[in-house]
């Protein structure tokens, strides 16, 4: 019988859904395991914004602060987040033993101040990995032009990479280059591929909130043909550029070249959706989990796009749908006097910024915790 559960049914479609979110309560409440037995939840990812929420905003952390009295706020949080990473990464342990390392992963990000700096990157992700200790957790990095080269060494040391913060397709076409960069070198050196996986973390909601309001202004113009052009685009843009991220993952990873690796064990970087909450009231409260389901790709949902994909989500292979249609308002961008790479660049900027100040408030939290625990907090790192 086939399972009625649309959350369930996406794995059968090749898409994994996994949930953007974490928190001490969730991993032990039994709240996760449920996740992934009933709604066949196969990883976690998480960032700054979210710990800041889960410390700052709950007594789950209290106990830990108050033992780590006089130690700094960064060395605090570094102790909290790599227990809860722990945590998840063993509940998810049989599922990614028995789906052969491809699924099961819990994701931790290297602190947002290094998304400029490639060697701070490097020696951040390599401390991360090595403190978790876990084979299923994947370190978060930017892909930023200045990470990449950082993205081919980790994979090249066997590190699992979760690239994050990606907007545009240059972007996203050099981080898959730097995966396979990284295997090949890995290869020479005469290392397993085994067991070594990344994700490609494409933003989407985030690119129709910036953009959106800019085609509506278009819609406005006396051209008739800008304005059918904007009316067209508009709640369009991400989705397109998905699709075309998409059509290059297929040129990368479906080659002569890749093959190679496949034959010594390697597997492909999926494409990950992310930003995948609408934004928008007047859009469905699923737009960014329908339009883009299929084989080898992954989702991450915050909780309230999984309760509302598991309500009235209609599991359909989705990805390679209207592809002329992504195209067309690609196209039609610059004719709109709208560059997308300079749009994509702000967004990078700006995502960069929203993971730096929760970071700063996280930090400021875990002090004044420490304060009404009666405990001294260190001074705080610059």
């Amino acid at each position: 019988m086939t399972n009625s559960n649309p959350l369930k049914q996406l794995e059968s479609l090749g898409q994994s859904i996994w949930v953007d979110y974490i928190r001490r309560q969730f991993l032990e409440n039994g709240d996760l395991e449920k996740l992934i037995q009933d709604d066949g939840i196969s990883g976690v990812t998480s960032n700054p914004a979210i710990f800041e929420k889960a410390i700052a905003h709950s007594n789950d952390y209290d106990a830990v602060i108050e033992q780590m009295a006089g130690q700094t706020p960064e060395a605090i949080y570094n102790a909290l987040s790599i227990q809860d990473i722990q945590r998840a990464a063993d509940q998810f342990q049989q599922l990614y033993i028995s789906t052969k390392s491809l699924d099961g992963y819990v994701s931790l990000e290297v602190a947002p101040s290094f998304a400029r700096n490639k060697e701070g990157t490097l020696a951040e992700a390599r401390r991360l990995w090595r403190e978790v200790e876990r084979p299923n957790v994947m370190i978060k990095v930017p892909g930023t032009s200045e990470c990449v080269e950082a993205i081919r060494d980790l994979i090249r040391d066997g590190i699992n990479i979760n690239v994050t913060l990606l907007f545009s397709l240059e972007n996203y076409e050099a981080v898959a280059k730097a995966y396979i960069e990284g295997l090949e070198a890995r290869l020479e050196q005469g290392q397993n591929l085994q067991n070594v996986a990344s994700v490609a973390s494409f933003f989407l909601s985030r690119i129709d909130t910036l953009i959106d309001p800019m085609l509506e202004e278009k819609a406005k113009d006396s051209n008739p043909e800008i304005a059918k052009a904007a009316k067209a685009a508009i709640g369009e843009v991400a989705i397109a550029s998905a699709k075309k991220a998409y059509q290059i993952y297929k040129q990368l990873f479906e080659t002569e070249r890749f093959e190679k690796l496949v034959s010594h064990g390697a597997q492909p970087q999926r494409l990950l959706w992310a930003s995948t909450s609408s934004k928008n009231p007047n859009y469905s409260d699923v737009k960014y989990v329908e339009t883009l389901i299929g084989p080898h790709t992954v989702n991450t949902v915050p909780m309230e796009t999984l309760d509302a994909y598991r309500d009235h989500g209609k599991p359909t292979v989705t990805v390679e749908a209207e592809l002329d249609k992504a195209d067309a308002v690609i196209a039609s961008l610059p004719q709109l006097g709208l560059n997308l790479a300079d749009l994509t660049k702000q967004l990078e900027n700006e995502g960069i910024d929203k993971f730096t100040q929760p970071f700063t408030k996280l930090m400021e939290a875990i002090t004044e915790k420490g304060k009404a625990k009666g405990v001294a907090v260190a001074a705080s790192k610059k």
